[in-house]
């Protein structure tokens, strides 16, 4: 059993920026690939981004340029790093590990 633990959320105006974290429990998160999605209210879950074990990142078109994911191994972290936000990236932000588990999500509020 794997557990995911999200933080980093909460209240930007546009134009603005967040950093959300993600830390997983278990000894196997340097070889699992590793995801961000998000969902807002009357849609479906949709990827934002993934990465590999060795690396390989993959964006939703529309958030290319503006997020970066990340991770570190050594701290069974990973990271979305947010800029340039605007309303429509309002969502609930979910981690998910390996495609498996996921965590409880956290809330992303772009407003003015």
């Amino acid at each position: 059993q794997v557990q995911l633990v999200e933080s980093g959320g909460g209240l930007v105006q546009p134009g603005g920026s967040l950093r959300l974290s993600c830390a997983a429990s278990g000894s196997i998160f340097n070889i699992a690939t590793m995801a961000w999605y998000r969902q807002a209210p009357g849609t479906e879950r949709e990827l934002v981004a993934r990465i590999t074990s060795g690396g390989i990142i993959n964006y939703a078109d529309s958030v290319k340029g503006r997020l970066t994911i990340s991770r570190a191994n050594a701290k069974n972290t990973v990271y979305l790093q947010m800029n340039s936000l605007k309303p429509e990236d309002t969502a609930v932000y979910y981690c998910n590990f390996a495609g498996i588990y996921w965590g409880q999500g956290t809330q992303v509020t772009v407003s003015s």
